[in-house]
């Protein structure tokens, strides 16, 4: 027996003006089985959200990179 699904969450690439989006949600609109598209406002949480996300991967991005670095000065120093 298979899951019977009732939402679907389509997320986009980036932030878009409504009035940018009507051809697509009109498009989703007439797919067969969609009863509804409701659009989702950005808000300020949505926006420190990312920006938290943005921070953290570049915590390890640089953590990564002097880890990189350092280990690169062991081996030359090793060498010589």
């Amino acid at each position: 027996m298979t899951d019977r699904i009732r939402h679907l969450t389509i997320t986009l690439d980036e932030d878009t003006r409504d009035d940018d989006l009507k051809s697509i949600v009109s498009a989703i609109e007439h797919v067969r089985g969609v009863a509804n598209v409701l659009p989702t406002i950005v808000t300020a949480q949505d926006l420190l959200a990312r920006q938290a996300v943005r921070a953290e991967i570049q915590e390890h991005l640089y953590a990564a990179v002097e880890s990189a670095f350092r280990h690169d000065r062991r081996t030359q120093t090793k060498e010589r």
